[in-house]
């Protein structure tokens, strides 16, 4: 579609979005009213800085129904957030609201390279969580066969890829390591003893050093989706083959990108806090949701790949992951550009910050590969902690800790980062 056309388009509906929040949703007609804008107000993009923004904490106070647009009988599908500090958000949907979500999500696999040939097999839960969902529902509307296995049970997982000739699975970003781990402790080459090559990741932040990892271990071609619960979930944004950058579907969603401490908008290409608006969600839309991950609008709306469609940058982290340490912030991205630099280490890491005397510690607790032969531990060890220094700009103490020391999450994501100060 031109540009012309998908701004006309997003304009139209996000007046009705305006429109139908206000008049059928009380927080926001009380929202807009304290601030002084009507929905005749919101005529363009551009004047959406006139409304207020929402907040996680928002729509927790509105837990259960509280952010309901239309009557509950019109509610098909509720989904949740993890709620792992306190009362989880919730996504409502209604039966158009269930049609969006797998058109954004089957325009995301198509674009990760899913056909009707292929076969998916899915691996997020079928729950209150998005995953499972969004990608069954995209694939159902691709016409792929699906393999829906859910999440855990690792090794009957990559026997079911053999079995079923599977080409193309999709999971959380940590559980890709743990199927590849699970591969070999099976005697399963992934390159050679299976038919994925095509993969779509989400849920979780990870590098480009992690995605090369990935990549090389089953000689798949690897992509990254993006969404959540409050706008549909999986199926907001996808990388096309090109791999530079997330493709937003902008007939659906509008972004804007904050400076996360002031609240004022930045520049294409500055990276801050990604704030959403819905375009075409009926059961629980959101005006100027501030998600808390970190990206930033390409300048550019064009893509050598043809898609109009204006791109994000990859997820960087959350505003929630940064670690002040002594004064000094630290992104566990940093930690894992680093980390995985050096062949002699494994994937999995833990980042764990204390106080002692009264003085912040931070240890990185790294894995070492399974490949790894009679490393000089002590050196190794010595150039890590120079390396996290000069990249962190703060005192990192590293400890080298065997194979499968580590903690692995079946369910759910990773927990990286343990904050023991409090």
């Amino acid at each position: 579609m031109p540009r012309r056309e998908i701004e006309a388009l997003r304009d139209q509906r996000l007046r009705w979005t305006v429109k139908h929040a206000y008049e059928n949703n009380l927080f926001y007609r009380r929202r807009l009213d304290s601030a002084g804008v009507s929905p005749d107000d919101v005529k363009t993009a551009s004047d959406l800085r006139k409304l207020p923004f929402t907040t996680k904490d928002d729509l927790r106070s509105l837990y259960p129904y509280g952010i309901l647009a239309v009557p509950r009988t019109e509610i098909l599908e509720v989904h949740a957030t993890s709620g792992t500090t306190g009362v989880p958000t919730l996504g409502f949907y209604t039966q158009n609201d269930i049609d969006v979500w797998g058109e954004v999500a089957a325009r995301s696999l198509t674009m990760s390279g899913l056909t009707k040939k292929d076969i998916l097999q899915i691996t997020p839960s079928f729950g209150m969580f998005t995953g499972g969902f969004g990608f069954y529902y995209g694939a159902r509307r691709v016409g792929a066969m699906v393999v829906p296995t859910g999440a855990g049970f690792s090794r009957r997982q990559i026997q079911y890829m053999i079995d079923f000739g599977t080409t193309m699975v999709c999971a959380v970003v940590s559980y890709a390591l743990r199927l590849t781990e699970t591969a070999l402790e099976m005697g399963v080459d992934p390159r050679r003893d299976t038919q994925v090559r095509k993969g779509v990741f989400g849920s979780e932040m990870w590098t480009k050093e992690m995605k090369k990892r990935v990549a090389e271990a089953w000689d798949m071609d690897v992509y990254d989706i993006y969404g959540f619960t409050e706008l549909c979930g999986p199926g907001v944004a996808n990388d096309c083959h090109l791999h530079d950058g997330l493709h937003l579907w902008e007939d659906h969603f509008y972004a804007e990108v904050v400076d996360p401490k002031t609240g004022e908008s930045v520049e294409p290409e500055e990276r801050g806090e990604l704030v959403f608006t819905t375009l075409t969600k009926e059961a629980s839309p959101v005006l100027r949701y501030r998600c808390r991950d970190i990206s930033y609008l390409y300048d550019s709306t064009s893509c050598d790949c043809g898609r109009t469609h204006r791109r994000i940058g990859y997820i960087s982290g959350r505003v929630d992951d940064m670690i002040k340490v002594s004064g000094v912030s630290i992104w566990p991205s940093a930690v894992e550009t680093v980390l995985l630099k050096y062949p002699e280490l494994g994937v999995e890491y833990q980042i764990i910050v204390s106080r002692e005397d009264g003085r912040d510690r931070v240890r990185v607790v790294a894995e070492l590969s399974r490949d790894v032969k009679q490393a000089d531990l002590n050196r190794l060890r010595r150039k890590l902690e120079e390396d996290l220094h000069e990249t962190l700009m703060t005192g990192v103490e590293v400890e080298l800790v065997e194979p499968m020391t580590l903690q692995r999450q079946e369910v759910g994501k990773a927990k990286r980062v343990l904050d023991m100060r409090s």
